[in-house]
């Protein structure tokens, strides 16, 4: 059985309370817990660029130019890339890896891909991805998927890396895809802590799915502007069931072998 697990953290998880710094806390105890059978796909590059930016600048970029989203990413990849080198095992090489959409929609591009991530564990290598910000736009990206849709009537958009994480874990057959995120889990009420679901399982995909609609229905907010929050990860958790995937949902704050081992919280989503 694959025991490959695939990790995502998202963008605020790696920045402080205040959202003017690094944590280095999650960014250190996440490192240390990566090894040849995980695959880290990371946000965070466009958000470290931006605060390296202004310590190094004393202002931000003018948010007006088109382009800015790319100048921060490029900045903040080798950040990311230097701290996850730093707290990682020494005995583990680490692999960046930048994809697009085009490397899920193009069946050899796939297959390259695939290629490239099974030889990382072969080779006790960890890889870490992310999409490939610093030259992709906005405006090509869109011209592209539409030029897409018109050929396939399924086609992978990359929109967040909650979308590639996914797509990550299907292409490679994964056991598990755990999306660490600032919450510990999904909420009937995201108001009351209480209300945390800390299972969601059934005995068949159509039952389960059935259940994954009906708490998307609690689901509202994201961490921030123009994230789809807790309604987009269980949008995702379909397809990764459909393909046999567990899907666990938990917070950053959290060792990613405490997870797994179910001894914090976070919600698991399973086929019996």
């Amino acid at each position: 059985m694959n025991d490959l697990i695939v990790i995502k953290v998202g963008s605020m998880a790696l920045v402080n309370d205040k959202g003017d710094g690094i944590d280095y806390n999650v960014i250190s105890q996440l490192s240390r817990d990566l090894n040849e059978h995980t695959i880290l796909v990371t946000s965070g590059a466009a958000v470290v660029g931006k605060l390296d930016y202004i310590k190094r600048n004393g202002h931000e970029l003018d948010e007006h130019n088109a382009f800015y989203k790319s100048d921060y990413a490029s900045q903040g990849q080798t950040i990311l890339m230097n701290l996850y080198r730093e707290f990682m095992d020494p005995k583990f090489s680490l692999r960046q890896v930048l994809v697009e959409h085009q490397h899920f929609n193009d069946v050899d591009k796939r297959q390259h891909l695939l290629g490239l991530l099974e030889r990382c564990s072969q080779q006790n290598a960890v890889a870490v991805i992310n999409y490939n910000d610093c030259i992709s736009s906005e405006e090509c990206r869109k011209m592209e998927i539409n030029l897409l849709r018109e050929k396939n009537k399924e086609v992978v958009e990359c929109i967040d890396n909650d979308e590639t994480a996914t797509q990550i874990a299907v292409l490679t057959h994964a056991k598990k895809l755990l999306l660490l995120t600032l919450l510990e889990g999904i909420y009937l009420d995201k108001d009351d802590p209480k209300t945390l679901v800390s299972e969601l399982t059934a005995n068949t995909k159509d039952e389960l799915i059935t259940k994954i609609c009906e708490l998307q229905t609690h689901c509202e907010g994201a961490s921030r502007k123009g994230a789809n929050g807790a309604f987009a990860k269980l949008e995702y958790a379909k397809y990764a069931v459909q393909n046999g995937i567990d899907v666990i949902i938990a917070s950053s704050k959290y060792r990613i072998n405490d997870i797994l081992n179910n001894s914090v919280p976070n919600t698991h989503i399973y086929i019996k």
